[in-house]
């Protein structure tokens, strides 16, 4: 095998274990990912995982970073055509919610199984999930930022309240498709955007 196509291979079997490792923390969390337990879950050997991640903390930061990249396909990126400010931000919250009804993740919303997690446990995943969360409210702050600028929103508009509530809306929606199994999850969070919005267009 040539050097070229044997490091392809091993790209791609990496990424295949990092995938394999974002299902399994959406649905058990990221203490369940060993490297025996994707080494098993692959069929692969133990040594065949360990060649790729030296620790079970390099495997849990890795498939950390996968599930960012993936989040950001399937919600940041639908959402860059629309103009920056209020187009962008519904956007964003439509792009949000389809990420959820769709089952990218098949444990729900991986960042909350995440966050839920090691949100008192202190350490290197915990400071980069942190890290990446401020990102995203970051981003959720220039949209609306944006579009108080712009006259969409209220000059009085409290950004951090807007994204606190965001963020409460979608943690019940998370949890009401995930435990609830309620069919109109999915209704009742969009209606709860739409008010959200209104409300800061008065």
């Amino acid at each position: 095998m040539s050097p070229r196509r044997s490091a392809a291979h091993a790209q791609q079997t990496r990424h295949l274990i990092v995938t394999a490792g974002v299902d399994l923390a959406s649905v058990e969390g990221l203490d369940a990912i060993t490297l025996g337990r994707l080494a098993e879950e692959l069929t692969m050997s133990k040594s065949g995982v360990i060649g790729h991640f030296g620790s079970k903390l390099d495997l849990q930061l890795a498939v950390l970073n996968e599930a960012v990249r993936v989040y950001r396909r399937e919600v940041i990126v639908p959402a860059a055509h629309a103009a920056p400010g209020l187009a962008r931000l519904r956007k964003l919250v439509e792009a949000w919610i389809s990420h959820l009804e769709r089952g990218v993740y098949p444990g729900g919303c991986f960042f909350t199984q995440v966050t839920t997690e090691y949100d008192d446990r202190p350490g290197p995943v915990r400071d980069v999930a942190r890290q990446r969360t401020e990102e995203w409210r970051a981003y959720l702050a220039e949209q609306i930022s944006t579009a108080v600028q712009d006259g969409d929103f209220s000059a009085d508009t409290d950004v951090d309240q807007v994204i606190f509530e965001a963020t409460g809306l979608m943690l019940s929606l998370n949890h009401t498709m995930q435990l609830d199994l309620d069919p109109k999850a999915i209704q009742h969070a969009r209606a709860g955007f739409e008010r959200l919005i209104a409300a800061c267009m008065r």
